[in-house]
């Protein structure tokens, strides 16, 4: 695996684990931070043998938000400065939302600001109970923009307004009552849980996954009811002949594992 200034990747049986590596700024990310992230997540797509992917934090926290030298930095550029940073961060959220593998985020400690960006790109999240989230843009006169479209997705428009405009502190606990997160559980536990649901993805097709990403992108984004017939119908024929397909298709019927579970 590559050396990177921000961020620890490692491959263990399929799994691409991506951590935060900042533990004295409790992972506040900078444009380096973001750029690492977003070219990991860029080549995923051509890792063969990667199967899912982590995203978690070193140390105390997973992600204390933007890093406040960054932000000092960014304040004092132009408009058109402060475009492109930001274009960065967005860019970022879109790459891992966009990965075609399944990505998880693990959450600790405290999770502010443009964090929960990172957290809701992901398709999973969990965390444990006494983790700390906030959305506390508006307190320092400012709105969480580039993370909204992730978060409105995760946890619908009423609860971001509650969330977004308040700004206050929730724990991993109401967090998840929320939907921000999977499921928040007892530190001790947390990572038997993520085990669990990293076998079921193990025993998944790996293209069947990357399909079933496009499938809830398009019905969910860009398709009307209509248009979702023809386009479901043409994917499930397509799959239905693939390689894969056949094979997951003959080994259920042979009472089987199929070939890509080791």
């Amino acid at each position: 695996m590559s050396t990177y200034e921000t961020i620890q990747t490692s491959n263990d049986k399929g799994v691409l684990t991506i951590r935060l590596n900042r533990p004295d700024k409790h992972n506040a990310f900078n444009e380096t931070m973001l750029k690492e992230i977003t070219g990991v997540f860029s080549r995923v797509k051509d890792m063969e043998d990667v199967v899912c992917v982590v995203l978690r934090g070193n140390g105390k926290s997973f992600c204390a938000g933007a890093d406040l030298n960054w932000m000092k930095d960014v304040a004092g550029n132009s408009y058109e400065k402060n475009y492109m940073e930001s274009l960065y961060l967005a860019d970022c959220f879109y790459t891992i939302y966009t990965c075609p593998k399944p990505a998880i985020a693990v959450a600790h400690g405290s999770v502010l600001g443009g964090a929960n960006g990172l957290l809701s790109s992901c398709d999973m999240a969990y965390c444990t109970d006494d983790a700390v989230f906030s959305l506390s843009e508006e307190k320092i006169g400012i709105v969480p923009a580039c993370i909204s479209p992730y978060l409105i997705k995760r946890i619908g428009e009423y609860n971001s307004r509650e969330l977004m405009l308040t700004g206050r502190r929730i724990s991993g606990t109401e967090a998840e009552r929320y939907g921000l997160v999977n499921r928040a559980l007892p530190a001790a536990e947390l990572d038997a849980a993520v085990d669990g649901i990293i076998k079921q993805l193990q025993s998944s097709g790996p293209a069947a996954m990357s399909h079933c990403k496009t499938l809830i992108d398009k019905v969910s984004n860009s398709l009307t009811l209509k248009e979702a017939i023809e386009f479901t119908a043409r994917m499930i024929a397509e799959i239905r002949a693939s390689e894969e397909g056949q094979e997951g298709m003959a080994a259920f019927l042979e009472k089987r594992k199929p070939k890509w579970i080791k």
